[in-house]
């Protein structure tokens, strides 16, 4: 394991793989017909990868490496972060995921109180955990009337499914099930994208374990995009970004599984039947964005007696209902779908920090705005805020 850990953050090998991918830039450029060649990344630790190895600051100009839809915490709507505070404080005891605890809701800073982590100091019963198996075995132990707030992608979504499929699930604790799928949002992002259009796809690695690299199939054969399942090294990468390339030269898009050392082409068949049993599709809101056709999970009626929505008489929200719930000024939406970079927004770094974040995509360790600031953006960034702050 050391050892291909080690290969996988070669200087050298990467250096080599730069140098490829300076030389066929320009070819697949023209071949393309669109400079510079914007390539999307699908998950947060992609984006960690790429700004955390200044992987951004080696691209040549005909090359563009944009952030897209991968921070299922920063997608949450804000309507949900509301219900779990108000029933904290009415004496629901709620579980919640560290990313998720500082999530902020709608209310306003300084006036209400805007997350979970404020709600417990206010006096709310909030519990941090590592997983819903840490809130079943506390639920069960403590007996207090408990609700668990289920965020994630297909990743995440199994270990949702699995102690409900199971019968493990107390009849104190209920869930509220907020999952969100990951290819209808794909699709979302590429009609954003229409005048500027999306010609390279680093498909997400983590999502993929459980999917299968089949699920971007569509990617290709619906819209021609050269797609490349990636693991989340400096080298997993950059053979991506030089995979597409290479694509683009040939002018033949296809699916490559350059993560077959973890992602199966079909998947983790055990986790789709658990999250199919447990589950039906449906459509569902995105923070910032809306409505997204069939990108939602809800528990199937024979499991309505752990649905949190049933048992608490949650309203769910409707399209109709669904309200704009970023707070002013915030670009969240825009940088999740990759029309805005982090450092396009008015707030970041001022009003939005780490340490007081404004925007969900602040709170997370996959949001973009939060890797940015930790890491820096690669291509300037520096630069960026010193010039925003009047300091270059």
């Amino acid at each position: 394991m050391q050892v291909l850990e080690q290969r996988l953050r070669s200087q050298d090998l990467a250096r080599k793989i730069v140098e490829k991918i300076h030389k066929l830039a320009p070819l697949a450029a023209k071949r393309v017909g669109q400079t510079p060649i914007k390539i999307m990344d699908f998950c947060g630790t992609h984006e960690y990868t790429i700004t955390h190895y200044g992987i951004r600051s080696l691209m040549p100009p005909e090359v563009e490496l944009v952030a897209g839809p991968g921070c299922p915490v920063c997608i949450t709507p804000a309507y949900y972060v509301d219900v779990a505070i108000k029933l904290s404080l009415e004496g629901i005891r709620v579980y919640t995921y560290g990313d998720a605890y500082k999530l902020p809701g709608s209310g306003r800073r300084g006036h209400d109180i805007r997350s979970l982590e404020e709600a417990r100091a206010a006096g709310g019963d909030v519990v941090v955990v590592y997983s819903v198996l840490d809130a079943v075995r506390m639920a069960r132990r403590d007996r207090k009337p408990s609700l668990f707030l289920a965020v994630g992608f297909e990743t995440t979504a199994p270990a949702t499914a699995s102690p409900v499929v199971a019968g493990m699930v107390p009849e104190n604790l209920k869930i509220l099930n907020v999952h969100r799928l990951t290819p209808p949002i794909m699709r979302y992002t590429f009609a954003t994208h229409r005048d500027n259009p999306i010609r390279g796809v680093i498909a997400p690695g983590h999502v993929s374990t459980i999917v299968g690299a089949k699920a971007w199939k569509f990617v290709v054969e619906e819209y021609g995009i050269p797609t490349v399942v990636a693991g989340f090294e400096p080298i997993d990468v950059l053979l991506a970004v030089l995979e597409i390339l290479r694509q683009h030269i040939e002018g033949r898009p296809r699916l490559v599984n350059e993560y077959s050392r973890a992602v199966k082409w079909e998947g983790n068949k055990r986790a789709q039947k658990l999250i199919d049993e447990c589950c039906e599709v449906v459509d569902a809101a995105w923070r910032g964005i809306g409505f997204v056709p069939k990108s939602g999970l809800a528990f199937r009626d024979k499991y309505r007696h752990v649905d949190a929505f049933h048992e608490y008489g949650i309203k769910e929200l409707t399209p109709e209902e669904w309200k704009y719930d970023l707070p002013p000024g915030c670009r969240c939406a825009e940088v999740t779908l990759g029309i805005a970079k982090p450092t396009d927004c008015p707030l970041f770094m001022k009003v939005c920090t780490p340490g007081t974040p404004y925007g969900p995509c602040m709170v997370s360790s996959e949001g973009a705005c939060a890797v940015w600031a930790r890491f820096g953006g690669g291509g300037g960034l520096a630069e960026e805020i010193a010039r925003s702050l009047g300091i270059a």
